[in-house]
């Protein structure tokens, strides 16, 4: 018997599932099922010889409800794209095949992220529908594929430049030509030194740019044009064909010669592409450099001799030799030796962390001091720097809910290019007067415009322009390389998106509610206040205090002994020890019986507790726990143990404060000991003896508000109130953190990391509505400029590349953006 687990969708009350129930009991081969309404999930047991899992799923909708699919997220590399338009053809493509639930291809990465029902979905379907395209999907091992593709993508760099180089040193005596002709005086140049030699002259040195250096793009185009599709490269290809026919044309018909032009428009192209290529690099970088991280071998203990291996050779329980400079392998438990350790490309920290044994390390780390020797506790693809790179690829392979808009555009943008050329050619040859009154008047401030040229002339000047102005690459690049960006500078910092929706999201916020416990304090008891009565001094009381607790397993006895072990003070040897529940300890020193404990406990001993009184009622009002300390029947004085806040929590409420946005506290504590720690903070906002359970009604009641909603916790605890929250933020220390919990994770426990996020999403959101901006407009007005023949087909072609590597070079000042907190500075 195999026994199977089935997510049903569609259940609104217990008979439903006892319907479900009934028609997979009745179904052959199964020999029991139970539904629980409750998880909506179905528990069969049924004989594989019989029946199988799609057998059981068809057996539930029969009963009008639905299994849900378990999808898996596959990612592919994608070879071929070259604008916005071919990445919308793929993703269509891909969205077509069976199986698939979610496609998305982003040009920037040139990486697919598909979504798919393993039951319903072949392989072979899905390369065949992309190649069908003229494209190709290529499998992506990260850990393989980081070394290849920066070699591969330096490779292609090279062979751009070289494209670009060539082109130019037959484009440049292009120019130089025309720009004689310029200077002799318009309609004296095109022919010199005679209109034969010039006419040949431009064609010739127009081939090698457009058919050797141009190659590649004519390629792409054709192959986009035989699938049916149009993309960028089909508008330049177009574009300079027509305007180099015009060379060839020259010697039978009397229109102008611009074949130079088309050699030109090409060069300008290239040189954009190259230059595009290259910020691209720049934006995509941090993956690349997070792979690097990795250590590439390890020393490990085998059979009592160190030897060195391969990281990829390691397994969990490896004992692993890091000596000081060297990089941590993998993810570990320290078991022997203290060192400092540099954790700033995981955390963001620039200050290095004491690890002795029992801390845990994560691999790729740099230990700076001493040798360790530490257990490998994950290796491969479960390290944390693993799940890191893993994370960031999937926030950039997500979109922006600001980015639908222009992906509609985008879509359709190509082939409207060619229906605006189109009917601009027959409106200049059928209209040339109504066309021409624009150039008539810009003739005599434009050098470039000539309204004197035969209408035929006009018409392909004019054509050429649309073709190479229009510029989707644009619209296709400004949201990608933000986030691609954004996703980066977060991980360098600490801080992991989800999605590029949680980027946005975050920046919409209203209020942040933060939970108390571990996220505000640091989790555990600390000692806060030694108040000394008498001639008592306060390290006397605190060492006294500490001899007797050193005893106890309390927490509160812990933050004592821990207070004086930090002082250094010597701890008196300590007898007949004894822990009274509930109330103290209570311990014999050479100078008599200590009590430490409630006053209750001291008052039972017969000590005189009465001038403590008004202490006691001062640090309890503060939500602090006070305990009183007596030596022989003598009260010496008060000590306040409390879950202290952490260092920065001040600094970043005020911070988020100032930003503008609300900050509540959610905790289970009473509401006095809530106040307490509100009033410190400054925090007005206070829900106060909430349940673990209850933290999801709250948030709730906010949202129901009309207030978007983040919510800060531990992301184990919190885990459904993250989830209910519009964003999620899990706060965590090191490997600890659950990555999976939540829409961003803040792998620091320090409160600042949170300031960092929402300066963070908002600077990326600014920079994307920039970009989109930019690109919006620079359409907008370039395209009716062309139309009207106001732009020469070369100044029109430079403008377009032009806007490509504005948007990709906009994206990249992105990491020039002050998101760190004044105060982190300083302390670095």
């Amino acid at each position: 018997m195999e026994q199977k687990t089935l997510e049903i969708e569609g259940m609104t009350c217990a008979a439903c599932a006892r319907r479900i129930e009934q028609v997979l009991q009745n179904s052959p081969g199964v020999k029991d099922a139970r539904v629980n309404f409750a998880s909506k999930k179905a528990y069969v047991q049924f004989d594989p010889e019989v029946t199988d899992e799609e057998a059981l799923r068809k057996a539930v909708e029969s009963s009008g409800y639905s299994v849900r699919a378990h999808e898996i997220t596959l990612i592919m590399g994608v070879e071929g794209m070259t604008c916005a338009a071919c990445a919308r053809r793929v993703e269509s493509a891909i969205a077509r095949v069976s199986g698939v639930t979610g496609a998305t291809v982003n040009l920037a990465t040139e990486r697919a992220h598909i979504r798919y029902v393993p039951e319903q979905f072949d392989m072979g379907e899905l390369l065949s529908a992309v190649d069908g395209t003229g494209y190709r999907l290529f499998d992506v091992d990260e850990e393989e594929d980081a070394g290849v593709l920066q070699a591969t993508e330096l490779k292609e760099l090279s062979a751009a430049r070289r494209r670009v180089l060539l082109a130019w040193g037959f484009a440049a005596p292009v120019a130089a030509w025309m720009l004689i002709g310029m200077v002799l005086g318009r309609g004296h140049g095109h022919g010199w030194p005679n209109a034969f030699l010039f006419n040949l002259a431009m064609v010739v040195l127009s081939i090698p740019v457009l058919f050797v250096a141009g190659a590649p793009t004519l390629r792409t185009a054709y192959k986009a044009v035989s699938h049916g599709s149009a993309n960028m490269d089909v508008l330049i290809a177009m574009g300079t064909l027509v305007a180099f026919s015009t060379g060839i044309g020259t010697f039978f018909a009397p229109i102008e010669n611009y074949a130079g032009v088309s050699a030109m428009i090409m060069a300008f192209h290239l040189t954009g592409r190259y230059i595009e290529a290259r910020a691209k690099g720049r934006a995509s970088e941090a993956i690349r450099k997070l792979v690097q991280l990795e250590a590439k071998t390890a020393r490990i203990l085998r059979g009592g001799r160190e030897v060195e291996v391969p990281v990829r050779a390691l397994v969990v329980g490896d004992i692993m030799i890091v000596r000081p400079g060297e990089k941590i392998p993998t993810d570990g438990i320290v078991v022997e030796g203290e060192s400092q350790v540099d954790e700033s490309m995981a955390t963001g920290e620039s200050m290095p962390v004491t690890k002795r044994s029992g801390s845990e390390v994560i691999g790729a780390t740099v230990n700076q001091q001493g040798l360790l020797k530490i257990r490998a506790t994950k290796v491969g693809k479960d390290t944390f720097l693993s799940q890191v790179i893993k994370l960031v690829e999937e926030c950039q392979g997500t979109r922006v809910p600001i980015q639908e808009f222009a992906d509609r555009v985008t879509g359709v943008f190509v082939p409207a290019v060619l229906i605006v050329a189109a009917l601009t050619f027959i409106s200049w040859i059928a209209l040339p007067g109504v066309m021409g009154r624009a150039a008539s008047i810009a003739q005599l401030f434009l050098p470039w415009v000539n309204a004197g040229l035969s209408p035929l002339t006009l018409a392909i000047l004019a054509t050429v322009a649309v073709l190479v102005i229009a510029c989707p690459c644009a619209l296709g690049l400004a949201t990608p390389t933000a986030i691609m960006v954004g996703s980066g500078i977060g991980a360098e910092n600490g801080i992991l998106f989800r999605s590029g929706g949680a980027i946005q999201t975050m920046r919409d916020v209203d209020v942040i509610v933060f939970d108390k416990t571990g996220t505000l304090t640091r989790g555990k008891p600390g000692l806060t206040d030694v108040v000394p009565l008498g001639d008592t001094e306060a390290d006397w009381l605190l060492s006294v205090a500490a001899s007797v607790e050193r005893g106890s397993e309390h927490p509160l006895g812990r933050a004592i002994v821990e207070a004086a072990e930090n002082k250094n003070l010597e701890l008196v040897k300590m007898d007949a020890f004894e822990a009274i529940t509930g109330r103290g300890v209570r311990g014999h020193l050479p100078d008599g019986e200590v009590l430490v404990g409630s006053k209750r406990l001291l008052a039972e001993r017969g000590v005189d507790v009465s001038g403590a009184e008004s202490y006691l009622d001062k640090l309890e009002s503060e939500g602090k726990t006070a305990v009183c300390v007596s030596l022989a029947g003598r009260l010496l004085g008060v000590l306040a143990i409390a879950d202290t806040l952490k260092d920065d929590a001040w600094a970043a409420i005020s911070e988020l404060k100032s930003m503008g946005l609300d900050v509540a506290m959610i905790t289970g504590d009473n509401r006095r000991t809530a106040q307490a720690i509100a009033s410190q903070l400054g925090i007005s906002h206070v829900l106060a003896e909430v349940l673990p359970d209850q933290k999801v009604g709250e948030i709730q009641r906010l949202q129901a508000q009309g207030l978007r909603v983040a919510m800060v916790g531990d992301g184990i605890n919190d885990a459904p109130a993250l989830t209910q929250a519009n964003v999620g933020i899990a706060i965590g220390t090191g490997t600890d953190v659950a990555i999976e919990a939540a829409d961003i994770t803040l792998v620091r426990g320090d409160l600042a990391a949170v300031v960092t996020a929402v300066r963070l999403s908002r600077a990326t959101v600014a920079k994307i509505r920039q970009n989109l901006f930019w690109a919006f407009f620079y359409n907008t007005v370039a395209i009716p400029l062309a139309i009207l023949g106001l732009l020469h087909p070369v100044i029109a072609e430079l403008a377009m590349a032009t806007s490509s590597i504005s948007v990709v070079t906009n994206a990249n000042l992105l990491k020039k953006a002050k998101i760190k907190p004044q105060w982190v500075k300083a302390k670095a």
